[in-house]
C-alpha cells in the first residue's frame, strides 16, 4: 500500500499523515462531546422527567451505536473511510444541533439515539482508516496518538461545558454541532485521497461470516475481549460506581471525585505513547497482558485499601493499565485486518459498548445487593478474563513478516525456517 507524506519532526515522526489529521479529528469530536455530556442529564430533568429517565439519555446514545455499528462497518466496506466519516460526523453535528432546540424529552432521547447512530458510523471509519493507513511496526504508537487525542478533548471540554451550561442549558448543544463542523470538512476535504477501499456490494451473511471467522481467530477473541474488559471497568466501574463510592464509603465531597479522576487521566495519558513504542517492539500480548492485569489490580486495591491514601493510589495504577489497553487491543486488530475489515472493527467496537452500556446495570447491582467491594472485584475478575484469552493468543506484531529459509549444512535438503513469533 502506498503510504502518503510523513512528519519528520515531533510524536508524529515518519508516520503516515492520516494518523495526525485523524489525532486532531478526534481532539474536536471529544472536545465537543465533553462540552456538552455534563450538560445531557441537567437538561433532560429540565422536562420534568424523572433522574432513571434522564440518565436514559445518555443510555440511548450509547445503545445505538451498538446498534449502529455492524450497518456501519458494512458502509465502510462499500464506500470508504472517509465518505462514512463525513456523513457519521455530519449526522452526530445536525442531530445534536437540533436537540438544543428540543421542545420535549421525547424529542431529545430521540436526536440522542439518532446521534449515536452518527458516533458508530465515525467510531467504526475513524478506527479503520487508522489502522490500514499505518504499517505493522508504527501501529502501537499511531493507536497511541489516536487514544491521545480522545483523551485530551474528552478532558477539557467538562471544564468548558460546565461554564456554557451555566449561562445556557441549550448552548452545549449547539456549539458540540458547531464544533463537529471542522472535523467534518476535514474528512471530506484532506482524507478524500486517503487509502480508503470500496468492495462489491455483499449481502449481510457475508458480514457474518466476515465476523465469524474473525471469532476463530484467538487474536482477535483477545483483543475484542480486551476492549469490553476495559469497558466495563472503565465506564461501568470508573465513571459510575466510584463517585458513588467516593460519597458513601470514603464521606468525600465530589471534588476529591473530580481529583482521582483527574489521576487516572494523567498516567493514562501519560502511558499512551511508551505503551505504543512497547506494543510495537516487544509484540501486542505483553502490553494486553500487563494492562489487564495492571488495571485489574487498581481495582483490587480500591476494595481493600482504606482511606483516601488508598483511593488515589488506586487509581493511580488503574490509570496506567487502562493506558496500555488503550494502544494493545487496537494494534493487535490493526494486524487482523491486513488492510481489510470494516465490519470486523464494527465488532470490536460494538465489544467496548457492551462493555460500558452493561458495566454500570451490573456493578451498581453489586453495590445494592452486597458491596463496593464486590463491584470492583467482578471488574477486577473480567480483566483478569481478558488476560488470560490475552496469553492464550498468538502474537501478532510479526505475522506478517516473510518466512525465510533456515541456514543448512552443505548437502542437506531445502528446509523451510520457522516462523516468526505468533
Amino acid at each position: 500500500m502506498p503510504f502518503v507524506p510523513r512528519f519528520h519532526r515531533g510524536p508524529f515522526r515518519d508516520l503516515p499523515r492520516e494518523v495526525a489529521i485523524l489525532t486532531a479529528v478526534s481532539f474536536t469530536v471529544a472536545l465537543g462531546f465533553g462540552i456538552v455530556a455534563p450538560d445531557i442529564p441537567a437538561f433532560a430533568r429540565h422536562f420534568g422527567v424523572s433522574t432513571a429517565a434522564a440518565a436514559g439519555v445518555v443510555s440511548a446514545f450509547a445503545l445505538m451505536r451498538i446498534v449502529g455499528a455492524l450497518p456501519a462497518g458494512r458502509l465502510v466496506d462499500r464506500l470508504g473511510e472517509p465518505v462514512v466519516m463525513t456523513v457519521g460526523i455530519a449526522i452526530v453535528a445536525v442531530s445534536s444541533i437540533l436537540a438544543g432546540f428540543s421542545a420535549s424529552f421525547a424529542e431529545l432521547i430521540i436526536l440522542r439515539g439518532v446521534g449515536g447512530l452518527g458516533s458508530a458510523m465515525f467510531g467504526v471509519s475513524a478506527q479503520t482508516l487508522l489502522l490500514v493507513s499505518v504499517p505493522n511496526e508504527q501501529r502501537g504508537r499511531a493507536s497511541g496518538l489516536f487514544a491521545g487525542g480522545f483523551l485530551v478533548g474528552s478532558i477539557s471540554g467538562p471544564a468548558l461545558g460546565g461554564l456554557i451550561a451555566a449561562w445556557s442549558m441549550r448552548a452545549p448543544f449547539i456549539i458540540y454541532g458547531g464544533l463537529l463542523v471542522v472535523p467534518a470538512v476535514i474528512a471530506a476535504a484532506v482524507l478524500r485521497d486517503g487509502p480508503h477501499r470500496r468492495t462489491e456490494h455483499s449481502p449481510a451473511r457475508q458480514a457474518f461470516a466476515e465476523i465469524a471467522r474473525a471469532l476463530r481467530d484467538r487474536a482477535y477473541r483477545a483483543a475484542a475481549v480486551a476492549n469490553l474488559a476495559d469497558g466495563f471497568a472503565a465506564i461501568g466501574v470508573r465513571s459510575a460506581i466510584v463517585p458513588l463510592f467516593v460519597r458513601d464509603v470514603l464521606h468525600l465531597s465530589a471534588i476529591w471525585t473530580g481529583i482521582g479522576f483527574g489521576v487516572v487521566a494523567v498516567l493514562n495519558a501519560a502511558t499512551l505513547l511508551p505503551g505504543g513504542r512497547l506494543a510495537d517492539r516487544l509484540g501486542r500480548r505483553p502490553v494486553i497482558v500487563a494492562g489487564c492485569l495492571v488495571s485489574a489490580g487498581g481495582l483490587v486495591m480500591l476494595a481493600l485499601l482504606p482511606g483516601l491514601g488508598g483511593y488515589l493510589a488506586a487509581l493511580a495504577v488503574f490509570g496506567l493499565g487502562s493506558g496500555l489497553l488503550d494502544v494493545g487491543p487496537a494494534a493487535m486488530l490493526g494486524d487482523i485486518l491486513r488492510g481489510q475489515g470494516g465490519t470486523v472493527v464494527a465488532s470490536y467496537q460494538m465489544a467496548g459498548d457492551i462493555g460500558a452500556v452493561t458495566g454500570p446495570v451490573t456493578a451498581g447491582y453489586l453495590v445494592d445487593i452486597a458491596s463496593y467491594g464486590a463491584a470492583f472485584g467482578l471488574a477486577a475478575a473480567v480483566l483478569g478474563l481478558a488476560a488470560v484469552l490475552g496469553l492464550a493468543a498468538p502474537e501478532t506484531r510479526w505475522r506478517d513478516r516473510p518466512v525465510t529459509p533456515a541456514r543448512r549444512p552443505a548437502g542437506r535438503p531445502d528446509r523451510v525456517g520457522p516462523e516468526s513469533p505468533g
